[in-house]
C-alpha cells in the first residue's frame, strides 16, 4: 500500500536551538499517528513543518497526490500548497480563534470552506453547513450565530466542521481538547473519534493528554529535544515503554 504521507529526515533549526532532526515515518490512509513530549520536545513544531506553515531546513514530506502520486509537498510552489491546504488537507488549532472567522456566522465559517473549493450555490452551501453544524451538535437554530456567542467547546466544534466539510484525506489536530473542560474534552474526544472512524480520516495530532493518543492514535511517536525517542503502536508504547524517557512521561514524572 501507498503510504498517503512519507516523511523523510525533516529537521528545522531555530539558530542554534534544533526544532525537530532527521524525523522520519509514514503515515497510511485511515491511520491516525500521536506525537507526544514536554514542552519544547519539537511536536509543534514538527507539526507545523509537515502542514506547511514552516518551512524546514532539510528533509521532504511526500503526500500522495492522487494525480500526481507522492509529491513533494515542502518543494510545491506556494498555489500549490494553499489548495492542498483548501482541499486535501485540514489543520485543528488548539485555539479555536485561530481557525475561525469570529466575525462571520457559524454557517458562514463553514460555508466560506466550501466556497474556497468552488461551490457557489447558496441553498446547497447552507444545506451542507446545516448538515455539518449537526454532525458536530450544534443546532440549526444556531446557524446565523457568530462564534463570539458560542462556549469553547462549541467553537472547537465549529473549527472541526469548517476544517471537515469539504472531505479533506489529512488532518492536523494541534492539542485539539487543550483549555477546555473535563467533561466538554470528554464529549469532543468522542466525536473526533467518531469521525475518524465514519470518514476513514488519517490525521496527525499533536497532544500533552497521553489519555487523548490512547483513545484516537494508532500510533505513537514520542519526542525529546525535537529527537524521536520511541515509536510504535499507541497501547504498545503506553503500557510497556522502552525509552527511559517515554517511562517517565507515561508514569506522570514529567509534566509535559
Amino acid at each position: 500500500m501507498t503510504p498517503l504521507l512519507d516523511v523523510q529526515t525533516l529537521s528545522k533549526n531555530y539558530g542554534q536551538r534544533i526544532g525537530c532532526k532527521d524525523v522520519s515515518f509514514d503515515l497510511y490512509p485511515g491511520e491516525v499517528m500521536g506525537i507526544v513530549g514536554e514542552s519544547g520536545s519539537g511536536k509543534s513544531t514538527l507539526l507545523n513543518c509537515l502542514a506547511g506553515h514552516l518551512e524546514p531546513d532539510h528533509g521532504k514530506v511526500l503526500f500522495d497526490t492522487k494525480t500526481d502520486g507522492l509529491k513533494d509537498t515542502v518543494t510545491m510552489s506556494e498555489p500549490e500548497r494553499r489548495m492542498l491546504g483548501r482541499t486535501d488537507w485540514a489543520f485543528v488549532h488548539q485555539h479555536a480563534r485561530d481557525g475561525l472567522r469570529m466575525s462571520v456566522s457559524a454557517g458562514g465559517n463553514v460555508g466560506e470552506r466550501l466556497m474556497a473549493v468552488g461551490a457557489r450555490h447558496y441553498g446547497d452551501i447552507r444545506a451542507q453547513a446545516t448538515d455539518w453544524l449537526g454532525r458536530v451538535e450544534i443546532r440549526e437554530d444556531r446557524i446565523d450565530d457568530r462564534p463570539t456567542a458560542f462556549s469553547g467547546g462549541m467553537q472547537q466544534r465549529l473549527q472541526i466542521a469548517r476544517n471537515l466539510v469539504t472531505g479533506p484525506r489529512l488532518v492536523f489536530m494541534d492539542e485539539p481538547t487543550g483549555g477546555l473542560d473535563v467533561s466538554v474534552q470528554a464529549r469532543l474526544l468522542d466525536m473526533i473519534r467518531e469521525l475518524v472512524r465514519d470518514l476513514g480520516l488519517s490525521a496527525i495530532i499533536v497532544t500533552h493528554d497521553l489519555a487523548v493518543v490512547r483513545l484516537l492514535a494508532d500510533r505513537l511517536m514520542v519526542m525529546k529535544d525535537g529527537h524521536v525517542v520511541e515509536t510504535g503502536l499507541t497501547d504498545q508504547v503506553l503500557d510497556d515503554p522502552q525509552h527511559s524517557y517515554s517511562q517517565l512521561l507515561v508514569s506522570s514524572v514529567l509534566q509535559v
